[in-house]
């Protein structure tokens, strides 16, 4: 077993898949559309056979039991290849005006981790 996917919802799907492709590189599969329910989404994938984000759009969605302060998904972590990686990533982003959540450092539980808010203010961590 392993997990498919998460999905996010978004309000602006290109930003987002812009910001994974350039800092995690990613590969993007072609925008798909509903056009009876105006449902657009993108599926970002870390490889073949591996995890993938899907990030979703419904323009002026009027359901916010679907996003917001729920109980639920709080985080999710992306693994590099190194703490060096780590550190450089969270410079990069810094310097790209990205707000750094958490600094670089050994968690509690033994990761080496930074965290940092995406474009729309998920919670990502950077670990190694």
């Amino acid at each position: 077993m392993r997990i498919e996917h998460i999905a996010i919802w978004a309000d602006d799907i290109e930003l987002l898949r812009d910001f994974y492709l350039k800092y995690f590189n990613l590969t993007c599969g072609d925008k798909y559309t509903n056009p009876a329910k105006k449902f657009t989404s993108y599926f970002l994938s870390f490889g073949e056979d591996k995890t993938r984000i899907e990030l979703m759009n419904i323009p002026d969605m009027e359901n916010p039991a679907s996003r917001g302060n729920l109980k639920g998904l709080a985080h999710f972590a992306i693994s590099v290849e190194s703490r060096e990686t780590v550190n450089e990533l969270t410079e990069r982003l810094r310097a790209d005006g990205y707000t750094i959540l958490s600094e670089p450092r050994i968690t509690g539980d033994g990761y080496y981790e930074s965290a940092i808010a995406d474009p729309e203010g998920n919670y990502v961590e950077i670990t190694a």
